[in-house]
């Protein structure tokens, strides 16, 4: 700061040889008695130290020479008032600066100090320079403290001591020294002050590291420049970057009172740069849990690699990502790369293709697809020497030897380079794919990996993968997801929201929106609560495909309170080598309860609960559905449950605990209850009533259990007679023993109710 420069202020006084009329003898106030009217004073010229100066003999005990001009005092400035004084002949006289306070109206400010250091002349011919500093601030170095409410002063000095000497003045000089003391006035320090260089090549490490420990709760500036680093640098203060900084891929910068993306952006001058170089500050730094990136939309031309960026390849603390978006900018960068290779599958190392043909071109993370192969299989680990290739989930009918395709989809967040990451999290945050990206790759292993209030806009082939198990405990909430495919048919769809691998998937309170197939879940013990998925299309009378599958038999799991709208639920064993039933828990423990399921303009032999056994030998051991609406729109649905016996069907003989109850139902041609009560009218006489429930069991199943029977009314015998025994029952009656019979003792005609069950309960 300097207000001669900025404001345009002129502060030294003229010279001397510009006469003596502008310099008082006394206070420098109007009226007073200038030198040019006094015989004991003239302006000499051609001294050999000063050129022109002002000779003067001391006639008094305090001799003043005071400029007659106001010179301003400002709030905030400093100003320095300079003397060169020599003595020539008599009395030596000591000499300081000194002014005169004014303010508003002309009027003195008393009780100030008005005079500087006092210092002696000691010989002839000697210059001696005396100096004082006046500004409004009670500083270190300040010697007159002029503040509010001086205005302005009149400058000079004053001869004490002795009188009859003659002096020799050079022209006083008045300067704006400010800049002396900003660096404690303003709340900020500047890095250059401590020997930083913005020459991109100088390590400026330790200069920074002095200038925060300079700065002392005050800001940092980095001016304009670039600064290398060489080695890691923490900000304990706020920074602020006109220039910009670089430093080695394997050191941090940590801005620890700005830890955000405009601060990071701004320090490294790009933000996908900044973004990177903050995810290492996070990782490295135990005083944040989270980064923010303050709104920001970040351009991201690549993939970002979140292990290369953070520099850890195994990490457990809970870090968040929150308040900013990832905008895609579409580019080759993000290209599939697909792969085809032959390699052998043998069912005893079902996690493992061998024999792999150019297993070095086939990167971690890409999809497996071939004969055999089901849904959402992706390579975990490639072992080159060997050959080999580790998958994420076993192929259930794959050939000894054939060719496969592997394509690695290109994802904005992609963390596979982490062998472990636990309790990280997304919030706040928008991945917006443009259609050319997919969304997130988590980790080979971990566990809470977490996103919340969030979205993930158009991705081009999935939202979230997991090639592994760092699915673990996966915790989706408040989100929505937006397909790339609104206007394709709902068969031609080939996204994916996102897959689990693992247990204990948490997916409450989301939103996605025409996908392919909603979510794939392997493992078990999931709760899938409140959510909301829909995948129809404009295809009259069109095929719905799966929004939710299960591809593990006994899944312990939960699918309560969602809209499951123009998407089925199917539920499979395609990720078994040896899908037949073996010494296994076989398809149960779900609970499917509280939702509302529709569909509109869909074939009439859509149903919303499919289960799809990939081997034989299989059985119901455990389902409820209650609780639940199921409403077909614009045609005729003619049930809610089926099963797909494409490749195998269901042991429907050793069916148990099994519940449909408590449904709506609104355009269905069939009603599923189970147990089901019917009533059943006898209008002649027979022994053998032959009962047909087979409308109402689920999945087709057969009539294996009846729990009560009721007569209503009379039930009576040829002659008219009440018939009061009761019949017995043989139960799996008929072609597809789904009847039940009740024998009576003799030919009787009637009503009655009839409870029976499609299991055997426990």
């Amino acid at each position: 700061m300097n207000k001669a420069i900025t404001d345009g202020l002129v502060l030294t006084p003229p010279a001397f040889a510009d006469g003596l009329a502008v310099w008082s003898s006394e206070d420098g106030t109007p009226g007073g008695v200038t030198y040019d009217a006094i015989g004991t004073a003239a302006v000499l010229s051609g001294d050999v130290d000063f050129g022109g100066t002002l000779e003067l003999l001391k006639t008094d005990a305090v001799q003043r020479v005071r400029f007659t001009g106001e010179t301003p005092i400002l709030p905030g400035c400093y100003l320095r008032v300079t003397a060169r004084v020599k003595a020539v002949s008599g009395p030596l006289p000591s000499v300081r600066i000194a002014g005169w306070a004014g303010q508003p109206g002309n009027t003195h400010v008393s009780g100030l100090v008005e005079t500087g250091a006092s210092v002696p002349l000691t010989g002839y011919g000697e210059v001696v320079e005396v100096s004082a500093i006046v500004g409004s601030g009670q500083r270190t170095g300040v010697d007159m403290v002029w503040a509010d409410p001086v205005v302005y002063g009149h400058f000079g000095l004053d001869l004490t001591g002795p009188t009859g000497g003659v002096v020799r003045i050079d022209d006083i000089v008045v300067e704006d020294v400010t800049s002396v003391f900003h660096r404690t006035m303003m709340d900020w320090v500047d890095v250059r002050d401590y020997g930083a260089i913005g020459d991109g090549a100088t390590d400026n490490t330790g200069a920074f590291q002095a200038a925060n420990l300079a700065a002392a709760g005050r800001g940092i500036l980095v001016p304009e420049g670039v600064y290398h680093l060489a080695d890691s640098v923490t900000f304990e203060y706020p920074a602020r970057f006109a220039g910009t900084v670089t430093i080695p891929d394997d050191r941090h910068l940590i801005l620890r009172r700005n830890f955000d993306l405009p601060s990071y952006a701004a320090a490294f001058g790009d933000e996908e740069l900044g973004f990177r170089k903050a995810m290492r500050a996070l990782t490295v730094f135990s005083d944040h849990e989270s980064f923010d990136m303050g709104g920001r939309r970040l351009e991201v031309t690549a993939p970002i690699d979140m292990a290369a960026a953070t520099g850890q390849t195994s990490y457990e603390i809970r870090r968040i990502i929150r308040n900013g978006q990832f905008n895609v900018v579409p580019g080759t960068a993000w290209d599939t790369d697909s792969q085809t290779s032959t390699a052998s599958y043998d069912a005893g190392t079902p996690d493992q293709l061998t024999n792999v043909a150019n297993v070095a071109n086939i990167a971690v993370g890409s999809l497996v697809e071939g004969t055999g192969v089901g849904r959402e299989v992706y390579v975990t680990a490639t072992n080159i020497g060997a050959g080999t290739l580790s998958l994420s989930q076993p192929l259930y009918a794959a050939p000894a030897s054939q060719s496969y395709t592997f394509k690695r989809f290109s994802y904005v967040l992609d963390f596979s380079g982490f062998s472990k990451l636990s309790k990280f999290g997304l919030t706040d945050i928008e991945i917006h794919c443009q259609g050319v990206a997919s969304g997130i790759l988590l980790a080979p292993s971990g566990e809470t990996f977490q996103i919340k209030d969030s979205f993930v806009t158009k991705p081009k082939d999935r939202g979230i993968t997991s090639h592994g198990l760092g699915c673990q405990d996966l915790q989706i909430d408040r989100c929505q997801f937006v397909s790339d495919e609104q206007a394709v048919a709902a068969t031609a769809r080939v996204s994916r929201a996102f897959n689990v691998n693992a247990n204990d998937a948490k997916i409450r309170d989301n939103r996605f929106q025409r996908f392919g197939t909603t979510m794939v879940l392997h493992g078990n013990g999931h709760l899938i609560v409140g959510n909301h998925w829909f995948q129809g299309d404009t295809v009259t009378d069109g095929p719905r495909v799966a929004g939710l599958v299960f591809t593990q038999p006994n899944v312990k799991s939960v699918v309560t309170g969602n809209y499951i709208d123009n998407a089925f639920l199917e539920w499979t064993n395609e990720h078994d080598a040896t899908p037949d039933f073996a010494a296994e828990f076989s398809f149960g423990g779900l609970t499917i309860t509280g939702n509302i399921f529709t569909v509109n303009d869909a074939a009439n032999w859509f149903s919303w609960i499919v289960l799809k056994p990939f081997g034989t030998g299989h059985f119901l051991q455990g389902l409820s559905v209650t609780g639940n609406t199921f409403k077909s729109l614009n045609g005729t649905t003619d049930r809610v449950e089926r099963v797909d016996d494409s490749i195998a069907t269901l042991v429907f003989g050793s069916m148990r605990n099994v519940v449909f109850d408590g449904n709506t139902f609104n355009g269905i041609g069939q009603v599923t209850q189970n147990p089901v009560t019917v009533a059943f009218d006898q209008a002649s006489e027979d022994i053998d009533w032959q009962v047909d429930v087979s409308g109402w069991l689920p999945f087709g199943g057969k009539a294996r259990e009846v729990t009560s029977l009721v007569a209503e009314g009379a039930i009576t015998n040829a002659s008219d007679t009440s018939v009061f025994a009761m019949p017995f029952v043989t139960t799996e009656s008929g072609a597809s023993q789904s009847e039940v019979t009740l024998t009576w003792p003799e030919p009787v005609k009637g009503r009655v109710h009839v409870t029976a069950r499609v299991d055997k309960p426990v």
